[in-house]
């Protein structure tokens, strides 16, 4: 597996000949977008940061899009999306948690989310999380310190901040890191095996945002 961050909340995850696009950036945006084609698109929330999906219909690629709760099997990837909410651009919206099994691991990519008190339904549905994406600049969605708490709770094995930078407070990844107590060196992009999760336990991930 292969990840590479775009900015925002905009990733890409490759493995085999699959691609997967996480809340691609739109040309709407005003926000930096990326283009490439994709197979499947996952998109938490109603809004041109993060429901690009032009910018991954690409060559030949049409992919496959994903936009709300529910459970899917696309080219022997596993999703299921779970309902929960988000207040980003001052609205009240519908932000979808997404947990993704592929190359036997757990992804949960938890969007915009702003709402650090999860259902019980939900946690319960947060089990083994391998990789977790979230959220930490605040302004409608989690700021660092709820995020790395709720990170924390999750009991991941790798944490990946997202949202900070160009959007949400400018000190949000700073302060999210004085939360971890760690000061991870940022790499241009990830490259995991299931293997190479042994003995994690929360490790912070921080990934250079590219423009391709």
């Amino acid at each position: 597996m292969i990840i590479t961050y775009y900015g925002g909340e905009f990733f890409k995850v490759q493995f085999g000949d699959t691609t997967l696009a996480f809340n691609p950036i739109s040309k709407d945006s005003k926000l930096k977008s990326s283009r490439f084609g994709a197979d499947i698109v996952l998109s938490t929330t109603y809004h041109a940061d993060f429901n690009g999906v032009e910018q991954v219909s690409h060559g030949d690629k049409k992919p496959f899009v994903i936009s709300g709760p529910g459970e899917y099997e696309v080219k022997e990837v596993f999703i299921k999306g779970l309902p929960s909410e988000s207040k980003y651009g001052g609205k009240d919206l519908v932000n979808t948690i997404y947990t993704v099994s592929l190359e036997n691991m757990n992804i949960c990519f938890l969007g915009a989310l702003n709402n650090s008190e999860l259902k019980n339904e939900t946690v319960e549905a947060l089990d083994e999380i391998d990789i977790l994406f979230v959220p930490i600049g605040g302004d409608g969605v989690l700021d660092p310190v709820k995020a790395y708490k709720l990170a924390v709770s999750l009991e991941p094995k790798i944490i990946i901040p997202m949202h900070y930078g160009d959007v949400g407070a400018n000190d949000a990844l700073k302060v999210f890191l004085k939360e971890a107590g760690e000061n991870p060196k940022s790499e241009s992009k990830l490259t995991l095996k299931k293997k190479d999760l042994e003995g994690k336990e929360g490790d912070i991930i921080l990934l250079d945002s590219v423009n391709e």
